[in-house]
């Protein structure tokens, strides 16, 4: 299972107020709370803050790379930001980009990145048509990415697709979709990874933890072994290490234990 941790993004408040103070102390915090709590990657977002995003995607990525001992998630929209901050990454830690796309002029753009710094990339499920509805949209889309980034050197462990999550609010079959395209993936992928961020599915609705804890779970035994979260959602981590442990990816329960002697879950039920 792969954490990425969705924290230091400039459309969450305090990390914009941190950012226009140049408070380093801050985001170091947010990055070693984050690693601390079992993140694998940080992710690193300011996509709104575009008349600066470069310059500000170098600082955080130095501030958050000096701070913990894991890679980093280059997260933008813009290729030029993406350059900008895969070109501070320090050798040995292999990044990861988020994200390309199957859009004609998306892929051309952010593939040779890919390429120049070995990274890891986040394959959306998008492609010039727009977001994807059906399985069968989905399909074409996975396809299509998967052949050619693989046929331009780029590994299927390498991969990480992102099926989109509609909101459940606006699609009754939202959630069923992504899940039949996990299952989809993992029969004739078994390589590629699959990743999503778990919010969209509870967009517009009350309670919206309860429905993405919930969906985490159902994603999970359909597959899905990455996920963009909050590490810090001590119930998050704490359904995955449980369903890992159900699923049979953990041996003898390990990493269940060791959350739980750690302190993650706060009642033990004797049942």
């Amino acid at each position: 299972m792969v954490i990425v941790g969705e924290l230091i993004n400039t459309s969450r408040e305090d990390v914009r107020l941190a950012d226009e103070r140049k408070d380093t102390e801050y985001i170091q915090r947010l990055a070693k709370a984050q690693y601390e709590a079992g993140a694998h990657y940080i992710d690193v977002n300011c996509g709104t803050q575009v008349l600066s995003e470069p310059e500000l995607m170098q600082w955080l990525v130095n501030i958050v790379q000096n701070t913990v001992d894991c890679p980093l998630c280059i997260d933008s929209a813009n290729p030029i930001v993406l350059d900008a901050g895969l070109a501070q990454i320090k050798t040995g830690k292999k990044p990861m980009i988020n994200s390309i796309t199957a859009e004609e002029k998306t892929f051309a753009a952010v593939l040779p990145l890919v390429k120049k710094y070995n990274s890891n990339i986040v394959a959306l499920c998008l492609d010039d048509n727009g977001m994807p509805q059906t399985l069968e949209d989905r399909v074409v889309i996975i396809d299509k990415l998967v052949g050619e980034l693989m046929s331009n050197g780029v590994g299927g462990n390498e991969i990480y697709l992102d099926p989109l999550v509609r909101p459940v609010s606006t699609d009754k079959s939202a959630g069923v979709e992504v899940l039949k395209t996990l299952v989809y993936i993992r029969e004739k992928y078994p390589e590629i990874h699959s990743i999503c961020g778990l919010s969209n599915v509870s967009f517009g609705l009350p309670n919206r933890k309860v429905l993405n804890q919930t969906f985490m779970i159902q994603t999970m035994a359909m597959g899905m072994d990455s996920y963009i979260l909050n590490p810090l959602d001590r119930k998050m981590m704490g359904f995955i290490h449980s369903s890992n442990a159900l699923l049979g990816n953990d041996s003898y329960c390990r990493n269940y234990l060791t959350a739980y002697k750690n302190g993650l879950y706060e009642t033990s039920c004797d049942c």
